[in-house]
């Protein structure tokens, strides 16, 4: 049976009867070919569409009646997909390909698998931080080629109210993703690009002389002898705090004439391998820092109980209290840099004071980036202003061969007492 269908006739539409063998009935429309209002013995209905495609007759559901389809609304959906099938085109096959398009979770899973696994463990920590916090909640659902960078910019906006550098990194994590779902074929771009990120001020901090005299005097008074050993290491090596707290014995050569730190490409920034030299006073640290450990050894054999097994010496330059594993982080640090009143010194502006003590030796940022294992030449730069005080020295040189008496340029030639 067709009629036209309308609003109210879909209204008093019945479904077969409850004693019946058959569990619905279609309606047709007379307007739409193929569309119509399907009634189940318990009374529910939706928009149908049959067509035939390639000798195969299907059908497509398109919605429920009422909620959210309404018959002016469902024919035309159904004269859409005749559409298509007119084209030769399956509508249930495009249905099948939307219900089965990756979602931001795919995605993630899919990041996990190819890409976060070369991450250091830190990075790996942050980013998961990330994507519980802000990129699940706000994307996880959806599908990947459905966002676009309005969406990523409201986002980078939301987070950035509150924390810019935060919203920053979101942005760079999801453009990751982003970019391994083009290279996948999951989206046509990255949604990311062309978002303005938030301006980020380097930090520029590191000891002056008389900072780096007081934390001296600091580190040879503190108690944990660990930290005081850790933090010297850390401005003898510009080393990154996990470089050092995850290095093994190993890794040094400490026997030979000079020193030599050989950094595995799991443990650096640059993901290759970094032969650093060692000052002899490090080796010496080093080497009193190994055999401390060795002579601790020793003495917890010398006296364990009998059938307690016996000990070795620690795989780890710094261990934590069990000896098998490193330290993750040196927490007593707040202590030490209050008692040298230095409020507010990170850990890693050791690293950059390193940095500015090579510059005042008059090294070049080659140099520097080489020791520090800097292998890109913008993150080399970001020491150029370190040479501020080895440059003020040398044009004071100038100044001298010049002669500057009371702002007036004196003459270098003997008996011309000519001023400019």
């Amino acid at each position: 049976m067709t009629e036209k269908l309308s609003d109210a006739i879909c209204e008093r539409a019945e479904g077969p009867p409850a004693d019946g063998k058959r569990a619905y009935v279609i309606l047709y429309d007379s307007e739409a070919k193929g569309f119509g209002l399907r009634t189940t013995k318990a009374g529910a209905k939706s928009f149908i569409f049959n067509y035939r495609i390639g000798g195969v007759e299907r059908r497509f559901t398109i919605g429920t009646f009422k909620k959210p389809w309404k018959v002016a609304a469902a024919r035309a959906q159904a004269l859409r997909l005749r559409g298509l099938v007119d084209q030769g085109i399956d509508p249930q096959g495009e249905k099948h390909e939307m219900r089965i398009a990756p979602t931001i979770n795919d995605l993630i899973d899919h990041w996990r698998t190819v890409h976060a696994r070369r991450n250091r463990l830190r990075t790996i920590k942050e980013n998961e931080r990330l994507i519980r916090q802000w990129i699940k909640p706000e994307f996880g659902a959806r599908r990947v080629a459905d966002v676009r960078t309005t969406a990523i910019e409201a986002l980078h906006h939301k987070i950035g109210t509150r924390t810019p550098t935060r919203a920053n990194r979101v942005i760079a994590l999801l453009s990751k993703m982003f970019a391994l779902a083009v290279r996948a074929e999951w989206c046509d771009r990255n949604p990311c690009n062309g978002v303005d990120r938030n301006y980020e001020e380097p930090r520029t901090r590191y000891l002056k002389p008389p900072e780096l005299a007081r934390l001296t005097e600091a580190l040879a008074a503190h108690k944990n002898r660990q930290t005081a050993n850790a933090v010297r290491l850390l401005l003898l090596t510009g080393c990154c705090k996990n470089e050092l707290l995850t290095a093994t014995w190993n890794q040094f050569d400490l026997d030979v004439e000079e020193g030599i730190w050989t950094k595995p490409s799991s443990h650096t920034k640059q993901r290759r391998e970094h032969k650093l030299p060692l000052s002899p006073l490090a080796v010496e640290l080093l080497t009193a820092i190994r055999e401390e450990q060795r002579r601790v050894t020793e003495a917890y054999n010398a006296t364990r109980r009998p059938g307690q097994p016996k000990r070795e010496p620690p795989v780890h330059v710094f261990p934590d209290r069990t000896g098998t594993a490193p330290l993750t982080d040196i927490r007593d640090w707040p202590q030490l840099r209050a008692a040298a009143g230095l409020a507010g010194l990170r850990l890693h502006d050791l690293r950059h004071s390193h940095a500015s003590i090579l510059a005042s030796a008059g090294l070049s940022l080659p140099i520097i980036g080489a020791l520090l294992g800097h292998t890109q030449p913008s993150t080399i730069a970001r020491y150029s202003h370190l040479f501020v005080d080895p440059l003020r020295a040398a044009t004071g040189k100038v100044a001298e061969a010049v002669g500057v008496a009371g702002g007036k340029v004196v003459s270098l030639y003997k008996g011309d007492a000519g001023t400019a």
